[in-house]
């Protein structure tokens, strides 16, 4: 039988992470241009910037969660097993759909560009 895991967010944590996602949310177009002739492309570019853009928010809590000594050696190697196979699907698709790093980059603003 497993266990379902729950992971306790504080209410501070939450408010960070709704804040940082208002400030993403400012710097995307309030348009697609939807060219006819690339509309595949283009969508699969937004749809993998909004991955990438989770990606490193995941990756972001779980450093904290790694300093903050809340992961067992089995959760940090599983969860990096995870980062690294996520890691390696985004290339594939970046690849399938002719996209390299720089098209998934997002002017954040003040925050500047996500990278």
């Amino acid at each position: 039988m497993s266990k379902d895991r729950v992971t306790e967010v504080t209410p501070g944590a939450a408010a960070e992470f709704e804040r940082e996602l208002h400030e993403i949310a400012r710097s995307l177009p309030e348009r697609i241009d939807a060219d006819p002739e690339h509309v595949e492309q283009g969508l699969a570019k937004l749809v993998l910037t909004l991955i990438e853009v989770l990606r490193k928010v995941l990756e972001h809590q779980a450093v904290r969660r790694m300093d903050g000594g809340s992961l067992t050696d089995e959760e940090v190697e599983r969860l990096g097993l995870a980062l690294l196979r996520l890691s390696e699907r985004m290339n594939e698709l970046k690849r399938l759909f002719n996209l390299d790093d720089e098209d998934l980059e997002i002017d954040l603003g003040p925050l500047g560009r996500l990278r």
